[in-house]
């Protein structure tokens, strides 16, 4: 059983920075998603199993990066210039898939941590 664990959300002001992290079991393919009340669940950024390459919503483009520890097992987001619509739960999940390319669909993943709250006050 793969085992994800959150940590780093909490309240910031507008302009403000944070870093997420997730602590996984093993190496895999991961990436964050967010969702705010009342909002479905969206993707963020993702880095594939090597961590050379990544993507990011436009959203977040410039102000977030998604890395990799030197184990391969932590992943981050490191998020600057934070906004109040970044308001949200931060999710972080895993995939057993072994594709080259970060995944953007949360179809893609099979396994999520339980979520870490981020506020960011205007």
């Amino acid at each position: 059983q793969v085992q994800l664990v959150e940590s780093g959300g909490r309240l910031v002001q507008a302009g403000g920075s944070l870093r997420l992290s997730c602590a996984a079991s093993e190496r895999y393919p991961m990436g964050w998603f967010r969702q705010a009340p009342g909002n479905e669940r969206k993707f963020v950024a993702a880095i594939n199993w090597s961590g050379g390459r990544t993507e990011y919503a436009d959203s977040v483009k410039g102000r977030f990066t998604i890395s990799r520890d030197n184990a391969g097992n932590t992943v981050f987001l490191q998020m600057n210039t934070l906004k109040p619509e970044d308001t949200a739960v931060y999710y972080c999940p895993a995939t057993l898939s072994t594709g080259f390319y970060p995944y953007t669909r949360d179809s893609a993943y099979n396994y999520w941590g339980q979520g870490t709250q981020v506020t960011v006050s205007s």
